[in-house]
């Protein structure tokens, strides 16, 4: 599951100030209302809006509209002394009016889409435990056809909290739903295996991202806390009547009964024993085919499988799922037996794509190895062909690997995945680029899929990618994927379970995070591959923004992501969020460690506007227009030592009215 960045890059890194202003304002041509209903932008998650008030020509004279304050940062809950636990990630949704988003906290609030004034607020009241990954990306909206429009929770809004429950709140009034779970409020934790014990202070199983509807019944994912053992809490992914909270199907991608026609590819032992391979990030439905498209991740644990051999499907896929049934209607493995904690981690995007002159009903995955893998969604067939290729072997004694991995022929990578050498070492001086040069010489680095082991191992990209959770955003009249990369080695190793205290005490490993991967002779450590002076040690850029021209899957361009200049370089840096695009050409993107909003020309990649956000816009951007206005808005809200200080903001832009 994603990781947040525990080390302090922020010292090396000078962020530019706010944007830039133009002249005189030109009259602005009033925009029929338009919203943002889903997390995504449309059930599908193709962030893409057909509003174009907001163009090349007036960009720059974006100005705040106003900026709402949640007066949360996790403050109190255990982790909050690193600033980097409790994450605000929310993609605000629009409805009716007004926006609608979870806090750090996962309360749930509701404000005025003209003016950012409160209308509501929902105390969910969450405990404060320790969460393995405490993220809170928004809520959904639904409609009940069956009830009047001005009746109770006619239009419901769903909230996950981080103590896995699941809120049903009235639109209009915030008010619970009386006759959804026990009072408007579905506990999560029945059915799951969770190891969680009433009275502790950990919780490892949650839901991050925001449910998806289809056909009345509301499905959700999960996160759970990984690389604590072999026998974790189960992935299930499970469908629920929007109306009563009552369980109507679940879906488990890993194979527990004989008749699973991919349980012969497990053992029983593993079958019965390995968790995870759950879907936390957002899914997506296609109503008209009636399906649920789930992106899963890594098997338990994620840097060694010796205990579950074989491929291990159906984690680290991307499925189609039956939205009546819950059955498998088609997947594909994008990573065979994962050893990296190579999620699949962007939702779904669902697209209509011109390929070979033919309209094809789509689907796109990007995924933490720097691809892009597409689907037709109907049949689940490669739309551009996919190639097993030979990968490094030799892993740690006891593993066995799969011994060739899948690779679209297009696009190609958007990141870079060959060895790292001597001659890729970086440095701000001759002194620290020398000792990246050591360090590699004495890392392990044989490409993307080099397999961990008691050596210390080189991993590029790492697991925190390539494409993290902000995903693609897709322009449908001009098929352009527009998709945002990181291009940070991270170093792992495996540890022999009798010296895995010792290291993990030593002040040598500081800024390394360790993993127990108990039921295994190892345990784990990771870092950012860094410096003495916590620099990356690799050459920049280390964050980029690109265009990928669906129909011939090949890339349009590609401009480093993050305006930071360091003897007049421009040298990208690592990000967290996404993009969206809109019918005016223009993308919108924050994510950056530099706290930094843009705007981007879809067809050029020229950087046309900036804002310095208060803090970190470590979320995805949306866009809507109430009153004749066209609104971008952003949560900032920081994410962690690496990503600037903390905040609470919701900030909103437009046009001079």
């Amino acid at each position: 599951m994603h990781k947040i960045f525990r080390v302090s890059l922020a010292a090396a890194f000078v962020g530019l100030a706010a944007s830039g202003c133009g002249g005189g304002h030109p009259p602005v041509t009033p925009a029929a209302n338009v919203g943002w209903a889903y997390y995504g932008g449309d059930a599908g998650g193709t962030r893409y809006s057909r509003l174009a008030q907001i163009t090349p020509a007036n960009v720059h004279d974006l100005k705040v509209a106003w900026i709402f304050r949640t007066g949360e940062t996790g403050a109190g809950f255990p982790g909050d002394e690193w600033k980097s636990h409790m994450t605000f990630e929310a993609t605000p949704i629009l409805y009716d009016g007004m926006l609608y988003f979870t806090t750090s906290e996962t309360n749930v609030v509701a404000v005025d889409a003209a003016t950012g004034k409160q209308r509501w607020r929902y105390g969910s009241h969450v405990k404060k435990l320790w969460y393995s990954d405490a993220a809170s990306r928004g809520v959904t909206l639904w409609l009940d056809a069956q009830s009047p429009s001005n009746a109770p929770c006619h239009a419901r809004i769903f909230a996950p909290t981080l103590d896995s429950r699941l809120l049903a709140l009235d639109a209009k009034t915030g008010k619970p739903c009386e006759d959804f779970g026990a009072h408007g409020i579905l506990d999560l934790l029945p059915g799951i295996d969770s190891t969680y014990k009433p009275g502790s202070s950990y919780r490892n199983y949650l839901v991050t991202s925001p449910p998806v509807i289809l056909d009345g019944k509301l499905i959700v994912g999960s996160s759970i806390g990984d690389n604590r053992g072999v026998q974790l809490e189960r992935g299930t992914v499970r469908a629920f009547d929007a109306r009563t909270g009552k369980l109507v199907w679940s879906w488990d991608p890993i194979p527990r009964d004989p008749s699973n026609p991919v349980y012969k590819e497990w053992t029983p032992e593993a079958a019965r024993l390995t968790g995870a391979a759950n879907a936390w990030p957002p899914l997506s439905v296609d109503a008209a085919r009636h399906l649920v498209f789930v992106p899963t991740t890594s098997p338990s644990p994620d840097y060694f499988g010796s205990e579950r051999p074989g491929d291990n499907r159906w984690a680290d896929s991307v499925v189609a799922l039956d939205g009546d049934t819950g059955q498998l209607v088609w997947g594909f493995q994008l990573v065979h037996h994962d050893l990296w904690d190579y999620d699949t981690v962007a939702q779904p995007s669902l697209v209509d794509l011109i390929h070979n002159g033919q309209h094809v009903p789509a689907v796109i995955e990007a995924t933490k190895t720097g691809m892009l893998f597409t689907f037709n969604r109907e049949t689940g067939a490669p739309v551009f062909p996919v190639m097993e290729k030979p990968v490094p072997q030799d892993g740690a004694p006891g593993e066995v690997l799969s011994k060739t991995q899948p690779f679209p022929v297009a696009p190609p990578p958007l990141v870079r995945q060959g060895p790292v050498t001597p001659e890729d070492a970086w440095g701000l001086t001759f002194w620290d680029e020398g000792q990246c040069r050591k360090l590699i010489q004495q890392y392990r680095s044989e490409g993307i899929f080099t397999p961990p082991g008691l050596k210390t191992t080189i991993q590029q990209p790492g697991n925190a990618g390539g494409v993290e959770w902000g995903g693609l955003a897709f322009d449908p009249v001009h098929q352009i994927a527009v998709v945002n990369t990181m291009n940070l080695p991270w170093v792992d190793a495996l540890i022999p379970r009798d010296r895995l205290k010792a290291e993990a005490d030593s002040s040598k490993y500081d800024s390394w995070e360790f993993g127990r991967m108990t039921g295994t002779p190892y345990g784990m450590r990771r870092s950012v591959f860094l410096s003495p002076l916590h620099i990356p040690c690799v050459k920049p850029p280390w964050g980029q923004l690109a265009a990928v021209d669906m129909v011939n899957g090949r890339i349009e361009w590609q401009v480093p992501l993050g305006n930071v200049l360091l003897n007049h370089w421009n040298l990208g840096v690592p990000n967290i969020g996404g993009p969206i695009v809109t019918a005016g050409g223009l993308v919108f993107i924050a994510a950056t460690m530099d706290a930094d909003i843009r705007a981007f020309d879809i067809h050029s990649g020229k950087m046309l506007w900036q804002y310095h956000l208060p803090a970190g816009g470590q979320a995805t951007p949306m866009t809507y227009a109430v009153g004749g206005r066209q609104y971008v808005v952003i949560a900032a809200g920081g994410h962690g030592d690496g990503f600037g200080k903390r905040g609470d903001y919701v900030v909103a832009f437009a046009l001079p009215q």
